[in-house]
C-alpha cells in the first residue's frame, strides 16, 4: 500500500510542482502536450540523477521559460533508447501568453531530438497518465541480409528468415485481460493484469525507391490499456522466436500462461521501439497518427 502511495503522490505533483497560485498576478495553469522525441541520446523519460532524460530536458526548458519549478507528467515512461511519435505530457506552469506562444517558445529551447507537436490548456483533473485509457507501440525490425545506416536508430536488424504468419498467429494468445507477468514487471504495486486491444504484425508500404522483392521495414503494433516495464520488447523478442520456428504459437501462449519472466526470450534493442499514440477514451480522440 505503501509503494503504491509513494507512485501516486511521484505523478500527482506532491513533490514540488506548482499549486496553482498565481506568481506576480499570473496564474498557474494547467497544459496538455503532445511531444515526439528521437530517444537515442537519452537515458529514458523519467528523471534520474546525472542522467539525461526526456521529461529532464522538458522541465528545464519549462523552468527556463516561467522562471519556476515546473514538474512534467508523461503518459508513458520510455525506456532508454526508446523514441516516441506522440508521447503525451501534461504540467502546471505560469505562462501569460497563450499556448500557441509556449509551444513556440518551448521548441525554441529544447534540443533538436524533441519537438512539441501541440499544445493546449487542460482541464484541471487532467493527468497525462492517469487519465489515459490506452497506449499503442510500434516495434519496428529491418528485414534485410545487409544492415542499414539510415534505419539502425529507429529498427533492428534481422538478418534470418522469419514466418510473418506464424508471429501473427502467436500474437492472437496475447488479445484480452490477462496476466502479463511472463513479460514484464510493474511499474508501481504488483498488478501484472492488463488489456491487451490488439497485437500483431504488418509489413507497411515505404513507396517507390526501394529494390526488388519485399519492403524491408517490418512492424509490430500492440495496443494495450497500459503495459508493464520491459513487457513490449519481451513480447517482441518472443514472437521472432516464433517466426525463426525456434518456438510455436501454442509455446507462446504456455509462456504467458506460466507467469514466469525467466521463460520470455531475451528482449529486443530498445531502438526499434516507439511510443505511437495514447488516447483518452472519455475524449474519443488519441494522439498521433498513421503513417
Amino acid at each position: 500500500m505503501a509503494r503504491r502511495w509513494w507512485c501516486w503522490n511521484w505523478w500527482t505533483g506532491n513533490s514540488g510542482e506548482g499549486s496553482g497560485k498565481a506568481r506576480d498576478g499570473v496564474a498557474t495553469s494547467n497544459y496538455r502536450a503532445v511531444i515526439a522525441y528521437d530517444g537515442t541520446e537519452y537515458s529514458g523519460f523519467q528523471v534520474q540523477a546525472d542522467q539525461r532524460t526526456i521529461q529532464g530536458e522538458l522541465e528545464r526548458a519549462l523552468q527556463r521559460l516561467s522562471q519556476g519549478f515546473v514538474r512534467v507528467h508523461g503518459a508513458g515512461r520510455t525506456d532508454a533508447g526508446v523514441h516516441a511519435q506522440a508521447q503525451v505530457i501534461s504540467f502546471r506552469a505560469d505562462w501569460a501568453h497563450g499556448p500557441e506562444a509556449l509551444q513556440r517558445a518551448m521548441n525554441a529551447v529544447l534540443p533538436q531530438d524533441i519537438a512539441v507537436r501541440e499544445l493546449s490548456g487542460a482541464e484541471e483533473g487532467f493527468h497525462a497518465r492517469y487519465s489515459a485509457s490506452g497506449r499503442v507501440y510500434l516495434y519496428s525490425i529491418y528485414h534485410g541480409q545487409v544492415r542499414s545506416p539510415l534505419w539502425q536508430r529507429f529498427a533492428h536488424h534481422v538478418a534470418q528468415p522469419l514466418d510473418l504468419a506464424a508471429m501473427n498467429e502467436a500474437a492472437r494468445f496475447l488479445w484480452g485481460r490477462q496476466d502479463f507477468a511472463a513479460f514484464g514487471q510493474p511499474p508501481c504495486g504488483e498488478n501484472t493484469v492488463r488489456t491487451m486491444y490488439r497485437a500483431g504484425w504488418q509489413v507497411p508500404a515505404l513507396g517507390q525507391g526501394w529494390s526488388t522483392g519485399s519492403p524491408p521495414l517490418w512492424q509490430f503494433e500492440i495496443e494495450a490499456d497500459a503495459f508493464l516495464r520491459g513487457m513490449v520488447r519481451r513480447i517482441v523478442g518472443t514472437l521472432l522466436a516464433v517466426g525463426r520456428g525456434e518456438l510455436t504459437p501454442p509455446g507462446l501462449a504456455e509462456i504467458l500462461a506460466s507467469r514466469d519472466i525467466s521463460r520470455a526470450r531475451a528482449s529486443v534493442p530498445a531502438c526499434g521501439l516507439c511510443l505511437w499514440q495514447v488516447y483518452y477514451r472519455r475524449e474519443g480522440v488519441r494522439s498521433g497518427g498513421a503513417w
